[in-house]
């Protein structure tokens, strides 16, 4: 079935990911920290939209990399490279030579997701400082205390002016994605109709599936011949009291030895390749209603009943063509905002530094 899941929105995705925190986590970026002055000065508050300032951890980290004037630090690099590797659930540390290659690309990521806040943070956004403000509230408020926000942001090298900066950036970025790109992507019932036929067998097919119970007389790897001819031998025997009209569930519970015994030998539903190949095809074979005999695998003996079939079939291009026309829409803005994110590269004055 078709998922919007298997398509990565680039904008928000990839770019964004690498600057932002996850949204899910703490998905946040900007706010700058109040900047220092001499005794007796206040600190002056930051414009809503003006570009912000870099943490202060992130200020004493040696720079990388400059984008127009702004500096990318060897920290925001370490940074994102932790927050990926997070939110795809790889394992830290990596091997040397894969955490160059991942903060090569956090780089590359870095560098636009920059360059493209440079240019939204010309739009001014109305109540900005209320938005940060209300969405660091909801992130505090995923933490039992104030204590576990901040060793939790400790552990990607984050305080909490960090944290309203990167809200900041992350509100920034994601509206002006959304009224310059997504938005404005359109889609016509031909490029729908175009996507349905072309992915049919791909996304749009639900495949073949029965639903079936069974008995097990279970036999471990270290059963003998004789153990084994014992074990179907009662299975055999458990086939005469059900074709005698011992009600199958019943039986089940009572006498299988898989875990499923407990729900009458429900299996539920499954498709091809999700059972052993002697019990898939057995299943397969049979009506639903129907029986089989005694099925040998290498789990032991099972006598299988089919509650349910479903045949393949393909899904109707209307129940789909919501899905299609969001998926495409956000494929549309993607290609959009790469192109305009190449030609803002283009214009950019980028620095390598300390490589």
């Amino acid at each position: 079935m078709f998922s919007l899941k298997k398509m990565h929105f680039f904008a928000i995705g990839a770019l964004l990911t690498a600057m932002l925190l996850p949204a899910g986590s703490f998905a946040e970026e900007s706010a700058a920290p109040p900047e220092e002055k001499p005794a007796g000065q206040p600190a002056a508050k930051k414009a809503a939209n003006e570009p912000a300032e870099k943490p202060a951890a992130a200020q004493k980290s040696p720079a990388v990399v400059r984008v127009n004037g702004t500096p990318i630090t060897q920290l925001d690099v370490e940074r994102a490279v932790k927050v990926m590797l997070a939110q795809n659930k790889i394992d830290q540390p990596l091997p040397p030579e894969l955490q160059k290659q991942a903060e090569s690309a956090a780089l590359e990521q870095l560098t636009a997701a920059e360059l493209l806040y440079q240019e939204a943070s010309k739009s001014k956004i109305p109540d900005l400082d209320k938005m940060i403000e209300q969405k660091v509230s909801q992130n505090r408020q995923k933490f039992k205390t104030e204590a576990e926000l901040v060793e939790a942001l400790s552990a990607l090298e984050m305080t909490l002016p960090d944290l309203e900066e990167f809200t900041r950036k992350e509100i920034v970025l994601s509206t002006y994605i959304a009224e310059h790109f997504q938005t404005k992507a359109s889609v016509s019932d031909e490029e729908v109709k175009k996507f349905y036929d072309d992915n049919l067998n791909t996304y749009f097919k639900k495949p073949e599936s029965v639903k079936a119970s069974h008995i097990l007389v279970g036999t471990d790897e270290k059963a003998t011949p004789e153990d084994r001819k014992k074990a179907k031998e009662k299975a055999e025997a458990l086939l005469k009291r059900l074709q005698a009209g011992e009600e199958f569930a019943a039986l089940a519970k009572d006498e299988s030895t898989c875990p499923s015994a407990t729900q009458g030998g429900n299996l539920g539903e499954f498709g091809r390749e999700e059972m052993v190949p002697q019990f898939e095809e057995a299943a397969f074979k049979l009506k639903p209603g129907e029986m089989s005999g005694v099925v040998e695998t290498k789990f032991g003996y099972h006598i299988i009943k089919v509650t349910g079939k479903q045949e393949a079939a393909a899904e109707k291009l209307e129940s789909v063509k919501e899905t299609i026309v969001e998926f495409l829409k956000k494929q549309k803005a993607q290609q959009e905002l790469s192109s305009f994110i190449d030609k803002l590269k283009k214009e950019a004055k980028i620095e390598k530094v300390n490589m």
